[in-house]
């Protein structure tokens, strides 16, 4: 399997012309807060002084999880099917946000423990019915999770736009997201795992342990490894397609945890990735904040969400597509005629 090849953003001399661009606006400097570093950051990845936001995409990619014969979700595996039905239903909050702000959803059956048939709407990549217990065994072969993050690039190349969201569907994965997020940082379980889809307080516990009896079970320690051993098959997937995506130079719009968590594998793989990214929102799911600080994000939203599905990434949508707009559009001082601060 070969990776894609991610080149840096950073460039001083459009940077320099950003900045000026940005700074020239009838503001005064600064003052639009996030939303100039925003604009600069689409900016820099665009390679433009004028940058567009076209056809942005959702990606939702669905998966099922063996740990969860461990008991550590609040609902049985067949929410996660019964939840892509509803996707392609368009009953589900992605499919509402992302009307909403016109974007284009696909959802994907990277691994789900059910036969959906040929399904308008659906793209089938299911690599198996679900991955195998990681607390017995890894949850991946090596070659089914090479297989998930090349059909995840495979996808992201077929997309028209420069803007893609990610977002899943997948009971059991904040279990996965925790224990990839345990391994890859060395941060203590108790502060990767959280309620996930409402677990108790001894049900948290309980999955904590599940997650450190396995760290400890595998050895792995390098990033494919590690993805092999505890991820998902929609998780590395996902992870796939950013990489992709990235290498195209389009906008990384990221959802929260286990979408972080997919986020945090492929920059293990490919550090530059991060340049790509601009992150939605904080989840309430306990580890979030932490796993962001690990990636370096800021958040644009804090609404206290925890559905995933890609619905942080959807509504924070806007501020891309006002960050881009108020640097086209915006007149400068010396159009609008408008003096400029005294020196």
């Amino acid at each position: 399997m070969i990776l894609p090849n991610i080149a840096s953003i950073q460039d001083p001399a459009l940077a320099a012309q950003l900045d000026h661009a940005i700074d020239n606006k009838t503001k005064p400097p600064g003052s639009l807060g996030v939303l100039e570093q925003l604009a600069k950051q689409i900016g820099l990845v665009q390679q433009t002084v004028s940058p567009r936001i076209v056809e942005p995409a959702m990606l939702v990619f669905a998966g099922d999880h063996g740990v969860v014969a461990e008991g550590v979700s609040a609902y049985p595996q067949d929410v996660t099917w019964q939840m892509v039905e509803n996707f392609l239903a368009g009953g589900a909050a992605i499919n509402v946000f992302a009307q909403q702000n016109g974007i284009a959803l696909t959802v994907i059956d990277a691994g789900v423990n059910h036969e959906f048939g040929h399904r308008e709407g659906l793209v089938d990549r299911k690599v198996a019915h679900g991955t195998r217990n990681f607390a017995q065994e890894p949850a991946m072969t090596a070659e089914q999770c090479a297989l998930a993050l090349e059909r995840g690039m495979e996808l992201a190349a077929t997309l028209p736009g420069n803007v893609v969201g990610f977002g899943e569907m997948g009971i059991g994965n904040t279990t996965a997201a925790a224990a990839l997020m345990h391994k890859l940082t060395g941060i203590p379980a108790a502060a990767c795992v959280g309620a996930g889809t409402g677990l108790t307080a001894d049900g948290v516990l309980h999955k904590q342990r599940v997650i450190e009896a396995a760290a400890g079970h595998h050895g792995v320690t390098a990033p494919l490894d590690v993805l092999a051993a505890f991820g998902g098959f929609e998780i590395a997937m996902m992870a796939g397609a950013m990489l992709k995506a990235a290498e195209l130079r389009k906008v990384l719009l990221i959802d929260g945890f286990i979408v972080s968590s997919a986020l945090l594998c492929a920059a293990r793989l490919q550090p530059n990735i991060l340049d790509y990214c601009v992150f939605s929102h904080c989840s309430n799911e306990q580890g979030h904040r932490q796993l962001l600080e690990t990636l370096g994000g800021r958040p644009l939203l804090n609404l206290g969400l925890r559905l995933g599905e890609g619905t942080g990434s959807a509504l924070a949508l806007p501020l891309l597509q006002a960050a881009a707009n108020f640097l086209n559009r915006m007149a400068t001082f010396a159009s609008a005629q408008v003096s400029e601060k005294s020196s």
